[in-house]
């Protein structure tokens, strides 16, 4: 039975497109597709004629698979090359996790591999290195003395500790509970004492010595020639008029309300005192004391105090820190210092902490968290800060912040805790800019033995040319003496005159 022309033309087609395509890219047609091409003649699977199943088209050797379907009379020649790799079964039914599991265990096997092929050629090249290094230590040391050698590796060691940080393990302030009795124990920071013996230092004769709190301080505007319950009056208003204004304008409203306070009353003696203030006119106190910070404020406050006074305490200032409190203007810093100054009642109950205590403890990280004002800063130093400190400390503290640690312009290149790096807040730049001036301090002794023998030597020279022209005018006046011997002899010797020149000259005298 003859195929209709139209079947013909569509399978011819199909054929060559599909030669085409596997000449082009190889690739695997499956059974089901050409299900509707089989080839069946009735001669049960025999290849058609003109098919040789060991051959191809053109008579070539090919690997030809025959079966009942139409792809069994397609030739393909078979690359090795080419040739796919049928995947596992059990490739594709197996379980996320354990094909993550054998890539792992692949990467691993690979980098081990590659390790195990590096390592070697690294361990050599590092060798290598090293020896090379050693043998020029070798060659530098064996060409210069023993002496220079360990001088070169002293100072080499010398510099590399200076350049590396100091890296201290600093405990700040910390709180133990003992679980026996449940008490809370402070514990200091643990390198306080040395950094306090060193402001210590630099407040006796360092860089922080004569600040203003040393001869202006609110404890020395006393009037030393007064009796002591005047000069404790005089301390507690040096204090209140010490709120926000320097050393220098407190003393000098100090010296004016001493000298120029008019007196209570005609024959009483004027200066500072409860009776005169309580006289006084407003606008005359607020006069003499015009040059300090809220001086409006502080006149009101130093009239109302003096009326407590009188009335409260026998005009005299309250020997108890909350008597101090109850005074108008008066805070917990004031009572504490009035309490503990020498004019004062000279009893330590407290420490007395202003802005200078407080921003400088905070900057060296003494409380822990950072204190948000100075009575928070006061009772966080008094619970570890041993008693006998409680008053130096503001000393201490208020002289170095007037000179060195200052609010706006730190002078962290002079500071030795900075340049010891103790002060965890030291600008960097400035120390390392002190240190660098210390370095030079310390190489000019070095220089001036050197100026000081250039200069002897000069002297010695300028000696010697001294000596040798006083010398040559010596010889020169030697000689001149000399020749004015021989003229005055010669001179002395010169022959006689005549007896007509001797007639003649006595004629000419008479």
């Amino acid at each position: 039975m003859r195929a209709p022309r139209a079947a013909k033309e569509k399978t011819s087609k199909y054929f060559d497109s599909a030669s085409a395509a596997a000449a082009a890219v190889p690739r695997r047609l499956t059974r089901a597709s050409l299900a509707r091409f089989a080839y069946n003649d009735g001669t049960n699977g025999s290849p058609p004629t003109g098919i040789d199943a060991s051959t191809g088209n053109n008579g070539a050797t090919e690997e030809v698979t025959l079966g009942s379907d139409i792809e069994d009379a397609i030739t393909t020649t078979v690359s090795h090359t080419l040739k796919r790799k049928r995947k596992r079964t059990d490739t594709v039914t197996q379980s996320a996790s354990r094909r993550v599991a054998t890539r792992s265990a692949t990467r691993s096997t690979m980098k081990a591999e590659i390790k195990t092929e590096i390592k070697p050629e690294m361990e050599t090249e590092m060798e290598t290195e090293i020896d090379a290094e050693m043998d020029t230590a070798e060659v530098k040391t064996a060409g210069q003395p023993a002496s220079d050698a360990k001088a070169e590796a002293d100072a080499d060691a010398e510099s590399e500790t200076k350049d590396r940080p100091r890296g201290r393990a600093r405990k700040p302030v910390r709180k133990t509970t003992d679980a026996a009795t449940g008490a809370v124990t402070v514990e200091p920071p643990s390198d306080w004492e040395e950094m306090y013996e060193l402001v210590r230092q630099m407040r006796i004769s360092g860089p922080a010595a004569n600040a203003a709190v040393d001869t202006m301080g609110c404890e020395r505007l006393a009037d030393p020639d007064a009796s002591p319950r005047e000069r404790r009056f005089h301390t507690l208003v040096a204090l209140m008029l010490s709120s926000q204004t320097k050393d220098t304008v407190n003393a000098e409203a100090m010296a004016r309300l001493r000298t120029e306070l008019p007196p209570h009353e005609p024959g009483a003696r004027p200066g500072l005192t409860v009776e005169n203030v309580l006289a006084v006119d407003p606008a005359v106190l607020n006069r003499l004391i015009s040059k300090v910070g809220f001086h409006n404020n502080k006149t009101r406050y130093l009239k109302q105090t003096a009326e407590i006074l009188r009335d409260r305490f026998g005009s005299d200032i309250p020997p108890t820190i909350d008597g101090l409190t109850s005074l108008p203007g008066v805070g917990p810093k004031m009572a504490h210092l009035c309490m503990s100054a020498t004019h004062g009642w000279g009893r330590v109950e407290g420490i007395g902490v202003d802005v200078h205590v407080h921003r400088i403890t905070n900057l060296w990280g003494w409380q822990r968290p950072p204190t948000r004002g100075p009575e928070d800063t006061r009772r966080a130093l008094e619970s570890w800060l041993p008693r006998d400190r409680w008053k130096e400390i503001n000393w201490l503290l208020v002289g170095f912040g007037q000179t060195v640690c200052l609010p706006v312009g730190r002078r962290c290149g002079d500071c030795e805790l900075g340049l010891r790096g103790l002060c965890k807040s030291a600008d960097r730049a400035k120390v390392l800019e002190g240190r660098k001036r210390r370095a030079a301090v310390t190489v000019t002794p070095t220089t001036t033995t050197t100026t000081t023998t250039t200069t002897t030597k000069v002297e010695k020279k300028e000696e010697v040319v001294v000596d040798k022209v006083e010398m040559e005018v010596e010889v020169e006046e030697e000689r001149k003496e000399r020749e004015g011997v021989v003229v005055n002899e010669a001179v002395a010797e010169a022959p006689p005159q005549s007896p007509r020149i001797k007639q003649e000259e006595e004629g000419r005298d008479g």
